[in-house]
């Protein structure tokens, strides 16, 4: 430290400078890398200095109960459109089966600055998500063995990512030193870690879905390595196989059906993944995560969806496939394909659609299952624009809608703009939108799903799923700005119970039975955004 006033430079001696000509150096010296180096003298002082280090912001409520429900049952499957309500899945009982979870980048392939990276802990993972009642995630592959992100602690920051599905036996180095892939063959181990990870989640209730390429890798890694980090480069293969024939530095020409070669060894890998995991009831395949829209890849997503198609019907189990939104697509380009389930892409800073400034998510009217993830909807830049009320009430208003919920979760990776993890433990920031879906996943399972559409119509905040049959008849409403809220119970007779949820705290409050046969006009028992539950409990022929 510099304690005395000898220790200034001005007084003689070497002053703070010492800190990067001789701590900086052991520090590296000792294995500690840039990210903890940058922490230590960068970040920390800044969070310090602007007043960010804080048990509990004021204006921050405690966080509620974690809605897990501890020991589960394995998923069952595979999963299936339901017929009778094509926004959701059927697990072939006929259920309704909402998914909801929280997605992280290193849940696959082991992703960091050391190399190897550090292995994930996939066990802890899982634990985290019973926690939070969750129920799906999508393994989420990257195919660079190197990647940069511009902006993310710093410009020069690598990354290493792997296993990876080829073997990397030579002859000869690749572009990051190590030796060259064999194309021509898999690596075993790559399938195993796949096929054991599916398998646990499955022993968890969780579905999975398998991500066949990571099209925004390519696409959003600082170069060189968008291209550089890639085993169809033709200088990190030992068969000769260019993925990027027009030498865009990009490989745009891997996501399209331009190079025949290239598409038929992804088929073999596609082949590979499907003999690996075909046999398991949790599964369902992701072709790539947000392709950038260059010419072809629209098409090249939709012949990868017919040939897994294809490929399965000739096996005994069937899995659903899926379409992520497209950089620079659009929607329709998804509801228009042939993919099971879709995940669209938000408004950003207009107010409406799937996500950003106001979202007020669609009824997709069963054209596709859709999981709504904010990976590609609600950049987490929105998330924190619109706070704690505002990410909860986009998990209740997508549930209200018909859709699925994900969320984007950097769960313990540090990020100064985005993340703060300490010591192992989860940053509260993202409590509420972790904890939302699992409540959302708790009525899900509770209610009669599979005969509930989104009528919103039906209540005066516009959220409201509901099921209006002589028997049976149930409504689910949220009220983003409560107490009051006004239900038109016109086509039920008899009379409901009436439970009231406070969506910020997990408190539930029962309330007076109700008859229907009118509008109703209700108020909620507390303040803030509110769900209404009612459920029939007599009806003709009951009473």
């Amino acid at each position: 430290d510099i304690c005395l006033k000898c220790m200034l430079r001005h007084y003689g001696g070497r002053g703070y400078s010492h800190i990067l000509e001789d701590v900086v150096p052991m520090l590296r010296a000792e294995g500690v890398d840039s990210t903890a180096i940058n922490l230590l003298l960068r970040d920390n002082p800044r969070r310090l200095l602007g007043g960010e280090f804080e048990v509990t912001p004021s204006d921050r409520p405690p966080p509620p109960t974690l809605p897990g429900t501890g020991a589960v049952a394995p998923a069952k499957g595979p999963l299936k459109v339901l017929a009778a309500n094509p926004r959701y899945f059927t697990d072939g009982t006929g259920k309704a089966i909402y998914l909801t979870g929280s997605l992280t980048w290193s849940n696959q392939n082991d992703q960091g600055t050391t190399d190897p990276p550090p292995v994930f802990d996939f066990n802890g993972y899982l634990d985290f998500l019973q926690a939070h009642n969750h129920n799906f995630i999508r393994l989420r592959r990257k195919e660079l063995t190197q990647y940069s992100f511009s902006g993310l602690y710093d410009d020069k920051m690598v990354y290493v990512a792997g296993p990876h599905p080829w073997p990397r036996t030579g002859a000869g180095l690749a572009l990051d030193g190590k030796p060259k892939f064999d194309l021509s063959k898999f690596d075993q181990a790559f399938f195993d870690r796949l096929r054991s990870r599916i398998i646990a989640a499955r022993d968890r209730g969780i579905y999975v879905s398998v991500m066949f390429f990571d099209g925004n890798g390519p696409a959003g890694s600082a170069k060189p390595w968008c291209w550089d980090g890639h085993p169809f480069n033709v200088n990190n293969n030992i068969n000769g196989i260019d993925g990027d024939p027009n030498k865009t530095g990009l490989g745009m020409d891997f996501d399209s059906l331009s190079v025949p070669a290239v598409t038929a060894l992804q088929e073999a890998y596609f082949r590979k993944i499907v003999d690996t995991v075909n046999d398991l009831d949790n599964v369902l395949y992701e072709v790539a995560n947000e392709c950038h829209n260059a010419p072809g890849c629209l098409e090249w997503e939709e012949h990868v969806v017919n040939y897994v198609h294809e490929y399965e019907a000739q096996k005994p189990k069937q899995h659903p496939i899926g379409m992520t939104f497209l950089l620079g697509g659009k929607n329709d380009d998804l509801f228009n394909s042939p993919a099971d389930w879709i995940s669209p892409g938000g408004n950003d800073d207009k107010p409406g659609g799937y996500g950003g400034l106001d979202p007020d998510p669609p009824d997709a009217k069963g054209r596709k299952v859709v999981l709504n993830d904010t990976d590609h909807s609600f950049y987490y830049t929105w998330l924190q624009k619109v706070g704690l009320d505002g990410q909860r009430a986009w998990v209740w208003k997508n549930f209200t809608r018909g859709n699925s919920t994900l969320f984007m979760d950097p769960y313990l990776e540090y990020d100064s703009k985005r993340n703060k993890p300490k010591h192992g433990k989860l940053d509260p920031y993202w409590d509420m939108i972790r904890i939302s879906m699992g409540y959302t996943r708790r009525y899900a399972d509770r209610v009669n799903l599979a005969a509930m559409t989104p009528q919103g119509g039906l209540a005066s905040s516009n959220y409201c799923l509901a099921n209006t049959a002589a028997q049976g008849a149930e409504f689910l409403v949220y009220v983003p700005k409560g107490p009051d809220v006004t239900v038109d119970l016109s086509a039920v007779s008899g009379t409901l119970a009436v439970e009231w949820f406070n969506p910020s705290t997990g408190a539930v409050t029962g309330g007076e039975p109700v008859a229907g046969g009118a509008k109703l006009s209700i108020t909620a028992p507390f303040g803030g955004d509110a769900v209404l539950y009612m459920a029939q409990t007599a009806g003709p022929g009951k009473e």
